[in-house]
């Protein structure tokens, strides 16, 4: 049977430390809480590493957050070699901040290119420093210069980045908040998070679970490092941070 973690992370991004339970460890090590802040590896973005502290003191590395049977359970992977707690264990949680931080950063990055080329998706993936969408392009004439000064202009503006819940029926009545073209977002749940940018959500709006910064101006100096050719109409864009190299 699944077990069901409270995400506390899909509330509040910052956090960076909180208390927990042990609720169960699995055959594999795998430590499931019943509330976390470790973000599990979904929609293109990796879990979250970190710390679990006993009540004794002893720390247990995290090497990675994944989902267990359901998008619902959260499991904590220790590294290899750590100690494993038992069932009922009072623990503290420690992210390792400066890794979330670059990725809420870059999660946020992905979504304004999503505004910038307003295409649909075919793929993604956020990393720490280097991240990738692939859009799916009938139009070659995109260039990494245009797109980039596009992007630091969202970014400079600082427009606000915040999340609300919709129904199932609103977002069947609204399908164009889906950007992926193969994929579409759980339902069934009774409410859709949508991750949304500017006031009212003026500048976009689209289904997302994942973590973000509170304002564009936070996601920092990025830019298009490369777009390839992967396929007849499909483009892979890559974010990078800092400014563009000189040519």
């Amino acid at each position: 049977m699944a077990h069901v973690t409270q995400a506390l992370f899909r509330d509040d991004a910052y956090l960076g430390e909180a208390a927990a339970k042990v609720v169960a460890v699995n055959d594999r090590g795998g430590i499931i809480l019943d509330r976390t802040i470790f973000y599990a590896t979904s929609g293109g973005q990796p879990g979250d590493t970190g710390l679990l502290r006993l009540n004794g003191g002893d720390a247990i590395a995290i090497a990675a957050t994944i989902t267990g049977e359901t998008k619902d359970e959260i499991i904590h992977v220790p590294a290899l070699g750590q100690a494993v707690p038992q069932a009922g264990d009072e623990v503290g949680l420690t992210l390792d901040w400066p890794r979330r931080h670059l990725l809420m950063r870059m999660h946020t990055a992905c979504h304004l290119l999503t505004v910038v080329c307003p295409f649909p998706i075919t793929g993604a993936s956020v990393g720490e420093d280097d991240s990738r969408i692939d859009f799916d392009i009938p139009d070659s004439s995109f260039t990494k210069e245009e797109v980039t000064k596009r992007l630091m202009e969202l970014v400079a503006a600082d427009h606000p980045v915040f999340t609300r819940l919709i129904t199932d029926e609103e977002l069947a009545a609204n399908p164009g908040l889906v950007k992926s073209k193969n994929v579409r977002p759980p339902n069934g749940t009774g409410k859709i998070r949508l991750v949304c940018i500017g006031e009212n959500a003026v500048i976009d709006s689209q289904p997302c679970g994942g973590t973000h910064v509170r304002s564009t101006g936070e996601v920092g100096e990025i830019h298009i490092g490369k777009i390839e050719k992967k396929g007849r109409e499909n483009r892979r864009f890559r974010i990078r941070f800092g400014p563009m190299p000189a040519q």
